[in-house]
């Protein structure tokens, strides 16, 4: 058995790799190759794997083996329908208990994402994805519901992937995502207490989001 510490390293690695598209959608996932690729032994590999098969990034076939989950425009759809109507539940509890605390998060993880443009052809985008998940997290988080978060964040992770997929086969720098200003725009509705215009605004931007990572699919 491996260290809980090493297998949690080797399956952030093989995780980003899935998100790079450096492990294709589809492809045999075959432990010697991993072995051999990563450095480590075949137990953290194999531990990895089923983690990752936990979060739906890879696929096991009985008998057949393990494969990086493949992609299609139906689950894409139904990834963003699902996540929707998650968040459009847990904003509206976040407006109504969220505190303080909450309040000033949602300014500081706003603040973050703004300093990183994804537009930008040297653009760290692995970080700019952190900054976007935290800011989009921080704004449910006053919503005070543990469970609904948690699914929340496992359809986020699968989206996460789709959202790559698009930015590493997208040539235009400047396709690739410009908010135009609809982040500080939800950030200002929710910290205003505005449901009804917060909720208008995260549609129109998941929208728009899965139309263009369409495109690219």
């Amino acid at each position: 058995m491996s260290s809980p510490t090493l297998t949690n390293q080797v399956t952030e690695v093989i995780r980003q790799d899935i998100l790079l598209g450096e492990l294709a959608p589809g492809q045999k996932l075959v432990v010697a190759d991993l072995k051999q690729r990563y450095n480590v032994g075949a137990s953290p590999i194999r531990e990895a794997l089923v983690q990752l098969s936990w979060k739906k990034f890879v696929r096991f076939a009985p008998q057949k083996g393990c494969w990086v989950s493949p992609i299609s425009l139906a689950e894409l759809e139904d990834l963003f329908e699902t996540n929707l109507v998650l968040s459009r539940v847990l904003i509206e509890r976040a407006i109504q208990n969220g505190d303080e605390a909450w309040e000033i998060n949602i300014l500081t993880s706003y603040h973050k994402l703004s300093r990183i443009n994804p537009a930008e052809s040297e653009v760290d985008f692995v970080e700019w994805e952190q900054r976007h998940s935290q800011f989009h997290l921080a704004l449910l988080a006053g919503s005070n519901s543990p469970i609904m978060l948690d699914l929340y964040r496992e359809v986020y992770d699968q989206i996460e992937r789709y959202r790559h997929i698009w930015v590493c086969r997208s040539r235009d720098y400047q396709e690739r995502y410009h908010d135009n200003g609809e982040h500080e725009a939800m950030m200002k509705a929710v910290l205003n207490k505005d449901t009804e215009q917060a909720l208008t605004l995260l549609n129109s931007h998941f929208q728009r989001a899965v139309e263009m990572i369409k495109a690219y699919l």
